[in-house]
């Protein structure tokens, strides 16, 4: 007898398109057209594992909280009053009011935020989509840089000439040594076998050394050892390493020769040739707060195992200074040898390092004579104009994936940003702090709800399946685009006269997929070479394959990059102590979030209570027990929030979870411990990107209201 329909259960290949490290396959088991469950793609690799925030996606799909209608503003800004319209008055409304803007201001005052809320999609991807509709309505402002990985990004070309240089997570089963250099990769992984790959390197007893202020998930790697550093400092640290190589012989000088140019340079300023400051491991102690001893014994494990994989996160970087922690996270491995080896690693960012399968993916129909502002320093551009400096006087936000409000560094300033624009659209799935503020509110689609092809970071193309259908008056970004693009006068240009299923069909057909059936069938798509090396053309024949540096070799020391007005070679800068805020703040991502994304659920809310992590000196100092409420304050603002007091941070530095909504009293304190109330917008240079561990801060009892 068949099963009635109601009971018959599919399972449709699915991959999360948000911005996490992975992206992992992965299948939504669905009967009666709604997710039960969602598990592991067992097409793909043992290796590839997802987590929480995938196999849960469906909470937030089937939220109560989850907008419905389109909505346009009636009260002020930061309110939450707005009305219910029909998806043709928001439209108009909103088409209307870009095109008031661009006529009385031109083009170059409208600007696009966002862009992370859905970014693995070759169609629904929120930063092409939106920068394609912006292009095509003439608007030429643009961000340079990013929140995440701007130092990383800017630095890592003046050294190799290219950013592909990760490695496949294949190759570490062939590392003797693993070093996790702020990077926790157990939550915020660079790919989904990163996590299930090191574990493996782990329980066979190779070394993983995790360094790290706070004792993180990934310290609890099995014989893991926990290397404390105070935040900021990391290039220290390195030149102390560095120092103790040296001294112990164990630098592979025919390697550098062969390969790199600029060593000697950085060996003179590591020694104190250059300013009569050798750079022991004791100086590194007074700076660290690391023993010297446990710096030597670093060394040695490093020096001694061939070969040995240096990951960096991406939290050293963003740090003032973050671009010299980079660099000398690639010097270390080349003065070791451990580049373009198996089992080693470059130093650089493992972040999308090397190149994805062929597979078409959506135009952005740039235009000619952009004008670009760093995104770390948005608010600033909006709130000071021309007349501060900035290329552009910004009077319209269009804002698609992104909750600036919470994840902006700055949140006070961000606020006065949104406040002082004269229109402000945004497509949301809840309202996040950000759309409060906006003036017209599209509901947008969750990644469930449509098709898509992902690009996960890794030799791979994920097919995610439409598993269900959205609520009735949600819409994909794409179809809000192609409705506004007709009202705008542009509406065959945008679509090209496509439906997204028909784009779908045409970049699979622009892709290296030859089987069409199996790949939306399983879900995966594996490209040939799963244990790729960075640069590894180069390694074969440095002659034959030079890089794209001026040397054509790795440059340890850049005088391009001496051009910034910074050093030619990676150098310590420091960071000032201020005794009116004594703690070092870090704002590390969270195991159950998305940066922002899936705050407001109330099945990952449950798992992850907001507190401020205090060592139990600094509280004992404080009059702070655990579980009592404190306050953290800056010049840029004030939060009270729990403490929870432990052994698990070095004393000295507290540390707060990113990615709560703010939830802001009358008195401007924030009460639901959102950590970028205390953030700055004043950049690493020259980068201009984050520096959002770079906080100080000063903790002490609330008073009682």
């Amino acid at each position: 007898m068949n099963k009635p329909l109601q009971r018959i259960t599919q399972t449709i290949p699915v991959s999360c398109n948000k911005d996490c490290g992975a992206g992992c396959p992965l299948l939504a088991h669905v009967r009666a057209g709604r997710i039960i469950k969602i598990t592991n793609n067992p097409a793909g690799t043992p290796y590839m594992k997802g987590c929480s925030k995938g196999y849960q996606a469906m909470q937030a799909a089937y939220a109560p909280d989850r907008l419905l209608k389109p909505m346009i503003r009636t009260g002020p800004r930061g309110s939450g009053d707005f009305k219910t319209v029909s998806w043709d008055e928001a439209l108009d409304h909103a088409a209307s009011g870009l095109r008031l803007i661009k006529e009385t201001y031109g083009r170059d005052s409208i600007i696009f935020l966002g862009g992370s809320g859905s970014c693995r999609g070759a169609l629904h991807n929120t930063s092409s989509l939106t920068n394609r509709f912006l292009n095509m309505l003439g608007s030429n402002v643009k961000l340079y840089g990013n929140y995440s990985s701007s130092a990383s990004d800017f630095v890592t070309p003046f050294v190799f000439g290219t950013l592909e240089v990760g490695i496949d997570a294949g190759t570490l089963q062939h590392s003797e040594l693993i070093i996790l250099w702020g990077a926790n990769i157990m939550d915020t992984r660079f790919g989904c076998e990163y996590p299930t790959r090191i574990r493996e390197a782990a329980n066979k007893g190779v070394p993983v050394i995790v360094i790290d202020p706070r004792k993180s998930n990934t310290v609890k790697l099995p014989h893991a050892q926990w290397v404390q550093i105070r935040p900021g400092t990391d290039t220290a640290m390195m030149a102390a390493v560095l120092y103790e190589l040296i001294g112990n012989d164990q630098v592979d000088y025919p390697y550098l020769e062969k390969y790199c140019i600029g060593f000697n340079r950085v060996k003179n300023y590591i020694l104190g040739s250059d300013d009569n400051r050798p750079k022991t491991p004791e100086w590194a102690e007074q700076i660290c707060g690391t023993p010297a001893g446990i710096i030597k014994k670093l060394a040695e494990m490093y020096g001694n195992a061939k070969p040995a994989a240096l990951i960096p996160g991406l939290s050293i970087q963003r740090n003032i200074g973050g671009e010299e922690a980079m660099r000398m996270a690639m010097v270390l491995q080349a003065a070791t040898g451990n580049i373009g080896k198996m089992g080693g690693a470059s130093g650089g960012c493992l972040w999308d390092g090397l190149p994805v399968p062929e597979c078409g993916e959506m135009d952005t129909a740039d235009i000619p004579g952009d004008l670009f502002i760093p995104e770390y320093r948005w608010p600033d551009a909006i709130l000071e104009g021309k007349e501060g400096g900035h290329p552009v006087d910004i009077k319209a936000i269009y804002n698609v994936g992104g909750n600036y409000l919470s994840q902006g560094s700055d949140i006070n300033k961000n606020i006065r940003a949104f406040n002082k624009v004269e229109f402000s659209v945004c497509h949301e799935q809840f309202m996040t702090p950000t759309a409060k503020h906006c003036d017209v509110i599209l509901p947008a689609s969750f990644f469930l709800e449509r098709e898509d092809i992902l690009f996960p970071g890794m030799n791979y193309l994920f097919y995610s399946g439409k598993a269900i259908d959205p609520p009735d008056s949600v819409k994909d970004d794409y179809d809000i685009f192609c409705e506004l693009s007709d009202r705008l006068g542009f509406p065959d240009k945008y679509s090209e006269g496509k439906t997204s299923s028909q784009w779908i069909e045409q970049f699979i057909a622009e892709s290296e997929i030859a089987d069409v059936e199996q790949f939306k069938q399983t879900g995966v798509y594996s490209g040939k070479d799963q244990m790729r090396i960075g640069l590894s053309d180069f390694f074969a024949d440095p002659l034959k394959n030079p890089l794209k540096t001026p040397s054509g070799k790795i440059e340890l020391a850049s005088e391009n990059y001496a051009k910034t007005g910074f050093p030619a070679i990676p150098t310590y800068r420091g960071m000032a102590d201020e005794d009116k805020y004594p703690l070092r703040m870090i704002t590390p991502s969270s195991l159950h979030r998305i940066n922002s994304s899936y705050c407001n659920i109330q099945w990952f809310k449950d798992r992850e209570t907001q507190a401020l992590w205090m060592n139990i000196s600094d509280a004992e100092k404080r009059g702070i027990t655990n579980g009592e409420v404190v306050s953290v304050w800056n010049s840029c603002g004030k939060i009270r929030i729990p403490a929870s007091v432990s052994e698990d941070i070095m004393p000295g530095v507290v540390c707060l979870i990113q990615g709560f909504w703010p939830d802001i009293d009358d008195d401007g304190t924030d009460r639901a411990g959102a950590a970028n109330m205390l953030t700055s917008t004043e950049p690493t240079e020259p980068c201009m990107g984050s520096r959002t561990h770079s906080v100080t801060v000063e903790v002490g009892l609330a008073k009682s209201d």
